[in-house]
């Protein structure tokens, strides 16, 4: 599970208002890690992941990169991580196939399967790990974002703030839904987007290539 569009794309739309520190869950191979450390050029960046050969290759990548001083990979599961301080931004591309027949390959189907386990630790320690003023950033199957949406709210007081519907084709349903969460402090405005990644088969759209422009040599 090396490169996908949900990770680049996350790594990519993924914001905050002057993020110092920031954490990847999940990292797989550190894509996510290492683009947000080429557009935020002051932030720290930490890394974790379960899979102790995914999180070896996300060290090399990070170690061959000019962002190395920023980021620092932990082979660690989520329950187990202990930050040194908070957050500003939390990030995640993370396996979505709840209940659903696991891959005969035992390591992607820990990238690619998890139960509503994941999700409530996930939430749990963005409250208490998040600044103030932090975001919650995930790249979910659209029906499962209203689920995680619906459960941050209501069990762990996070709040949708700004939402990007995905989009294959512009005359397609969404596949995918980026959820921006933050504290539910107060009344906020939300922000509805939508995003579509083809013009025909084939061939990217424009929005595409100039989100992904800064990341991918063929563009």
């Amino acid at each position: 599970m090396k490169i996908n569009t949900d990770g680049v794309l996350l790594g990519a739309m993924a914001t905050a208002d002057f993020p110092m520190r920031m954490l990847d869950v999940g990292a797989g191979t550190g894509v996510i890690s290492l683009m947000l450390a080429q557009r935020f050029p002051l932030a720290m960046v930490d890394a974790i992941e379960i899979d102790t050969m995914a999180a070896s290759t996300t060290r090399r990548n990070f170690e061959r990169s000019p962002f190395r001083d920023r980021l620092t990979s932990h082979a660690i599961a989520l329950s187990e991580f202990e930050p040194k301080a908070g957050y500003d931004l939390i990030v995640s591309n993370p396996p979505f196939f709840l209940g659903s027949l696991r891959n005969a390959d035992s390591r992607k189907g820990i990238a690619r399967h998890t139960d509503m386990n994941f999700f409530d630790q996930l939430l749990a320690r963005s409250k208490q790990w998040l600044s103030p003023d932090g975001y919650l950033q995930m790249i979910l199957p659209t029906s499962m974002a209203a689920r995680v949406e619906e459960r941050a709210f209501l069990d762990y007081g996070l709040a949708l703030r700004a939402s990007t519907a995905i989009r294959s084709f512009s005359s397609h349903p969404p596949i995918r839904q980026v959820l921006f969460l933050s504290r539910a402090t107060g009344p906020e405005a939300r922000n509805e987007a939508e995003f579509i990644i083809y013009d025909r088969r084939g061939v990217y759209s424009a929005a595409y290539r100039k989100l992904l422009g800064p990341f991918f040599l063929a563009f």
